[in-house]
């Protein structure tokens, strides 16, 4: 009776997936496909920790500079700002962070913490012997941010957020799950062959605006999917997201230039009803607050003008 009425859920749900992952008016992503997935993944390099290897990405010289995804992403998307970055005369730093893209993707729960995210973070830092950058953060990275400056607030000496964690009232997920079965079998939709390419394309469908990804595009964020890289998800869709921690003594401590790039058309994390406590908390000069036309992933809508604003955030600060 139980496998009758678990079959008759699976069935209601890929059903709605499927509608909901109709292809709407939007036009292919113009950014030129230079590089592939595993193209991406054969640069990288490793750094080993107790709890797994992490991949990242090193390129460049002069100062350095620190790309922090999200979830459910990983360094890939970034992959179109990172030449242009270290062209311009930075070290580009670019994680793939444990359970993400290239990294392992271990057994565990607590090991999945954002305190545990920051601790494994500055401790890549430490091996690459870089003592203070300039940080970007996006989606859920702002929340390993804040405990990364929680530990040790005199690390970044620019902050740049892009569409990230900030505080409760900008904070709109599409649903808020538990531990259990139903968020278990969420997950499991992610890395399933038959679901996953409804699941993917569903989110980058709400996530951006004007554009959609191409198959080359979206093999970078599926593959590690595919390979069963959910154990970091489940944290954070089970744990974190269902009771968003407070950081406002962290956030409201931070003395260094911040700048804010977001795309306002975004669904799950929206700037407007945080703006004033934001800018306010973070002393943040208009001048650095930069709302552009697009949705969450704005790395894959508008990669030279995020990249051109940080250089430019950068030299006059």
């Amino acid at each position: 009776m139980a496998i009758h009425i678990t079959k008759k859920i699976f069935i209601f749900y890929y059903l709605l997936l499927i509608l909901a992952s109709c292809k709407s008016q939007k036009t292919a992503s113009n950014q030129n496909e230079s590089i592939t997935y595993p193209e991406f993944r054969n640069i990288q390099k490793t750094f080993k920790t107790n709890q797994g290897n992490i991949k990242y990405i090193d390129k460049g010289k002069g100062k350095p500079i620190l790309l922090l995804h999200g979830i459910p992403t990983s360094g890939w998307i970034y992959r179109n700002m990172i030449n242009n970055l270290s062209k311009n005369g930075y070290r580009v730093i670019v994680p793939d962070m444990l359970g993400f893209g290239n990294s392992d993707s271990p057994d565990g729960y607590e090991i999945y913490r954002p305190e545990m995210h920051a601790s494994r973070l500055l401790a890549l830092m430490n091996h690459l012997k870089i003592k203070t950058w300039t940080h970007v953060m996006h989606d859920a990275g702002g929340l390993w941010t804040w405990e990364l400056l929680k530990k040790s607030p005199n690390k970044i000496e620019h902050l740049i957020a892009l569409n990230t964690i900030i505080y409760e009232e900008g904070f709109k997920p599409p649903i808020k799950m538990k531990e259990g079965v139903f968020t278990k079998f969420s997950m499991w939709l992610y890395k399933n062959k038959l679901t996953s390419n409804t699941m993917i394309n569903k989110l980058f469908k709400e996530g951006l605006k004007h554009t959609y990804l191409t198959k080359t595009q979206l093999e970078g964020y599926q593959t590690p999917l595919l390979e069963g890289k959910t154990q970091a998800m489940y944290h954070f869709f089970a744990q974190t997201c269902n009771t968003l921690p407070n950081y406002e003594t962290v956030i409201t401590n931070i003395n260094i230039p911040v700048a804010i790039i977001w795309g306002e058309h975004d669904k799950f994390l929206k700037l407007k009803p945080q703006q004033k406590r934001i800018t306010n908390d973070l002393k943040i000069k208009s001048k650095n607050i930069h709302v552009i036309d697009a949705g969450h992933f704005i790395q894959e809508e508008a990669p030279k003008f995020i990249t051109k604003t940080i250089i430019n955030f950068i030299e006059a600060n």
